[in-house]
């Protein structure tokens, strides 16, 4: 496992810890899932609705294949041994990443604007300048807009384990985790 996949995943952890507390519960996800969506005022119901299930599958998927104890928690521990396995959280990310993109490209053109990335990114709670150095990495057209493949496989490159210098690395790039 490559230590910038580990830098990837600790940052997604701490924001999805949305209370803070050191440990993923399903009200983080609940609340996550709330902050996403009211970032795409423009995208129709179904996409919303699919980014809510695509938060309740990262979630369930995390429980089923980590709760041990069964308390209802993730430690960063357990997170760590679940989404940095392909074999085990793949088709979770996959779900995710399609969900996401989706969901900024309201008008379902492929495309999705600098805007509506920015605006769904800081609702996850990544970092401005951060959001904007990945954008530009995802290479822009003329118009200011990214492929809505582009970005699904730029989230899904960033659970890989095996990568390196891809461009979800500027997400963490300057963050403290």
């Amino acid at each position: 496992m490559r230590a910038e996949a580990t830098k990837r995943v600790a940052l997604v952890f701490s924001l999805f810890d949305a209370d803070g507390n050191g440990v993923l519960q399903a009200e983080d996800f609940a609340l996550m899932a709330d902050r996403v969506v009211e970032a795409a005022p423009a995208a129709d119901e179904s996409a919303r609705d699919a980014m809510r299930a695509a938060f309740r599958q990262y979630w369930t998927t995390l429980l089923t294949e980590l709760d041990a104890d069964h308390d209802g928690e993730i430690s960063f521990a357990e997170y760590t041994a679940c989404v940095l396995s392909p074999a085990r959280f793949d088709a979770t990310i996959d779900a995710f990443a399609q969900a996401l993109a989706a969901l900024g490209d309201p008008d379902g053109d492929g495309l999705i604007e600098r805007p509506a990335f920015v605006a769904l990114m800081t609702a996850i709670g990544f970092e401005h300048g951060n959001i904007e150095a990945l954008f530009d990495a995802f290479g822009p057209s003329d118009e200011d807009r990214i492929q809505v493949a582009t970005w699904a496989e730029g989230i899904k490159e960033y659970y890989a384990p095996d990568k390196a210098g891809i461009p979800g690395d500027h997400l963490v790039a300057g963050a403290t985790v």
